[in-house]
């Protein structure tokens, strides 16, 4: 593939632009392709554009809307190779991984335009004692947000937020990660050939300022997904437009293998939730915690496994690490690791070769290691066992990381909503990223806000509440015309409704029976 540069945005007079950002393949070092860095002004000009956009858009109907999206998804298919092969020479991962992540984003997509009309559809509600009015709640496009995608999934994980913003009735900047900026040129190159109205999703591409700037752009809102520490500046850079945010941060998340569980399934699903993506997943499996009964059979499984596991190559599991820096941070977790006592069973900081990493199991660890604490973001996979299902729910639920988790066992069900994370699989792994009608996001220092499904939809779409008064009522509460008495009639009132006299009973059994 020849180098790419895309030209900046805005009029062709703009200045000769300098400052351009290269694309570098983790697993070769070649360059893939340039871009510009967006400066602040451009990236002001862009929101601009996208608000005059957003306003055609936003009165499309659902249908159209519909239509309009049907069309780009049908281009993104018919561009998978393209879209594949750019994921995988940016990020470095497998060819198949990089063609599964596109068949994702495009499920995605295809749900987000199909659904829209009825998440967003107008509700009645009831208006309780207020039986003279008309109770709806409406829902309404914010206007414009702003995107702020991953390296680790540049398609899969953005498309959660653009493909259900635009179905809502928003415009979109959207501005990649500066390590895949490729791969977000074409999702919106292809987009502005298959969307009737221009401007309506557009890309910005730099790094930390260039997003800055689109913290500052004054969009409606903004959906950022990236470790907690740039959340956190993200949120910063918000609050001074009061800008709301939608975060999905890092993840810590915890595997439960209780000892009536399918050992060989729980080892297979620990080996591929801790290292697929080369581990670079924010809801990959970063704790196993084992009941001791059956976990000398679990470690040993799990070893097999991963000495199956192959790295780098056309036909490998695992592909190069996309950044070295993450390189940096893993090689750290393991040294921090083995130094406190920790044993490495295959792998180990000494595995590494550039930005590949053999797969490494740890066993002997201890909650005062980094590989337990902090997000490692790599394929490693410590294994701690626990005496009691019971002290394995603490110990996952001590971290202050809440977003995804898995439970194996025959009673994994009950056991997974004793778990403080705001997604779980049961009997599986990551299996609530595949369904896209399930909410994704999670709590505590992983974030706040939902993409995909319904509430992925509303999360874009602006709530207003309506009373509409059909006829009139003797006693108006909202008049101070109210004749003399109306203080002793609402005293008789909240006694005969909520008190413990017999039209209060009657009234809260009714309320059980709705």
């Amino acid at each position: 593939m020849a180098v790419t540069t895309v030209p900046p945005s805005g009029p062709t007079s703009a200045p000769l632009r300098i400052e351009t950002l290269k694309s570098i393949a983790p697993a070769t070092g070649e360059v893939v392709g340039e871009v510009p860095v967006h400066t602040a002004a451009e990236v002001q000009a862009a929101v601009t554009r996208a608000r005059t956009a957003a306003a055609s858009w936003g009165a499309l109907s659902f249908s159209e809307r519909e239509g309009e999206l049907v069309r780009w998804r049908r281009a993104l298919a018919e561009a998978a190779d393209e879209l594949a092969d750019l994921i995988h020479r940016e990020n470095g991962k497998p060819r198949l991984d990089a063609m599964v992540e596109v068949f994702m984003a495009l499920s995605h997509l295809d749900h987000a335009a199909h659904r829209a009309a009825k998440a967003l559809r107008p509700e009645k509600v009831s208006p309780g004692l207020m039986a003279n009015f008309r109770a709806t709640v409406t829902y309404h496009p914010l206007g414009v947000i702003g995107v702020i995608g991953p390296w680790n999934y540049p398609m899969f994980t953005p498309m959660g937020s653009i493909a259900y913003a635009l179905a809502a009735g928003n415009a979109v900047v959207f501005k990649p990660s500066e390590l895949t900026p490729l791969v977000g040129v074409k999702l919106v190159e292809l987009a502005a050939r298959s969307l009737s109205i221009p401007d309506v999703l557009q890309v910005v591409t730099g790094a930390g300022p260039t997003g800055a700037a689109l913290c500052k752009a004054g969009v409606n809102k903004l959906a950022f997904t990236g470790s907690t520490a740039t959340g956190k500046k993200v949120m910063a850079a918000c609050s001074d437009t009061l800008t709301p945010v939608l975060m999905e941060l890092g993840g810590k998340d915890a595997m439960i293998v209780a000892e009536d569980a399918d050992v060989d399934a729980a080892a297979e699903a620990a080996v591929f939730g801790a290292l697929t993506n080369t581990g670079q997943a924010c809801i990959s499996i970063e704790r196993v915690y084992v009941a001791e009964a059956i976990y000398d059979r679990f470690v040993d499984k799990v070893v097999a496994e991963v000495g199956k596991v192959k790295v780098g190559g056309d036909d490998g599991h695992l592909g190069a690490m996309t950044s070295p820096q993450q390189v940096a941070i893993v090689k750290d977790h393991l040294e921090d690791a083995v130094r406190r006592g920790a044993r490495a069973l295959t792998g180990g900081a000494d595995a590494i070769s550039g930005n590949f990493i053999q797969p490494t199991v740890l066993v002997d660890v201890t909650d005062d290691m980094k590989v337990m604490k902090d997000e490692t973001f790599g394929p490693v996979i410590p294994i701690i066992k626990v005496r009691t299902t019971d002290e394995a729910v603490r110990r996952a639920n001590e971290s202050p990381f809440g977003l995804g988790s898995a439970v194996f066992g025959k009673q994994a069900r009950a056991v997974a909503d004793r778990i403080r994370a705001g997604m779980t699989s049961v009997n599986s792994v990551m299996s609530f990223a595949a369904i896209t009608s399930l909410p994704f996001g999670g709590i505590g220092e992983s974030g706040f806000g939902r993409i995909h499904g319904d509430q992925g939809i509303r999360e874009f779409a602006r709530t207003k509440a309506t009373a509409e008064q059909v006829f009139n009522l003797p006693l108006n509460l909202m008049s101070f015309k109210l004749p003399k008495g109306t203080t002793e009639r609402i005293r008789g009132m909240i006694k005969q409704l909520y008190g413990s006299g017999a039209v209060a009973r009657a009234k809260d059994l009714l309320g059980k029976l709705r």
